[in-house]
């Protein structure tokens, strides 16, 4: 067996209110190779440190895996907009995930100021760790800075032939530079330079604000009834 069975709940939905979500959770007991890991993005899998989760919920299916095709992606104008903002000040750097205490706080601003935790308590260093460090595949970490301040971080996970998006977090003050898009932008770039097909971006939920923003890439493809269904802008 190469995963154990850790968590099958039921839970109040994260995304929608009133609805309750089942969310089994596997702890995956060796590494994945890039071919595993490329089957389980496929699969609208999501990871959380060393374990693997799909939505299995028993009276809603909102919940949609969303994938860009990578040599399709045509950028917006808002999105090509955002990317302008970034271009002489703006810089990316790619490299093994890792912690320090200022990425940290950066987290727990984004996560408090934002209104996007559940408690008033931030993350601790072994929450952090074991959420976005320890993982079960390979993964990178993308560091955003402007004016050479580090101002966002991206966790990616990578398969032969696609990449995972797995958390975004960023500086809550620099909301202007729309950090969010453009490293969306960035995933999809890295995709395209290192010979990926598709950028897969989570979950997406048509009434959830927090992820409904994911369906603004065109093309995308969505995950429903077990088959990927293309979107074009309308």
């Amino acid at each position: 067996m190469s995963q154990k069975l850790v968590y099958d709940g039921l839970q109040s939905c994260p995304y929608l209110p009133g609805q309750v979500a089942r969310m089994p959770l596997y702890r995956q007991l060796a590494p994945l190779s890039l071919d595993q890991a490329d089957r389980r993005f496929a699969n609208a899998e999501r990871r959380v440190g060393t374990c693997l989760y799909r939505t299995s919920c028993p009276t809603c299916s909102a919940c949609e895996g969303l994938r860009i095709p990578v040599a399709d992606f045509r950028p917006s104008k808002s999105q090509r907009r955002v990317a302008k903002k970034w271009r002489d000040q703006g810089r990316v750097e790619i490299g093994p995930v890792s912690f320090d205490e200022e990425k940290l706080d950066l987290f727990n601003r984004h996560k408090l100021e934002r209104g996007l935790s559940e408690t008033d308590e931030g993350m601790d260093p072994l929450g952090y760790i074991g959420w976005l460090v320890h993982s079960c595949m390979l993964t990178v970490e993308m560091r955003y800075f402007f004016d050479d301040e580090l101002v966002g971080i991206g966790i990616l996970d990578l398969g032969r032939h696609a990449a995972s998006s797995v958390y975004f977090y960023f500086d809550p003050d620099r909301g202007d530079l729309s950090p969010g898009t453009f490293s969306a932008l960035e995933e999809i770039d890295f995709c395209a330079r290192t010979g990926r097909a598709h950028l897969y971006l989570g979950l997406y939920v048509a009434e959830c604000r927090q992820l409904s923003y994911k369906a603004r890439f065109h093309p995308h493809e969505r995950l429903h009834d077990g088959d990927w269904r293309r979107f074009e802008r309308a």
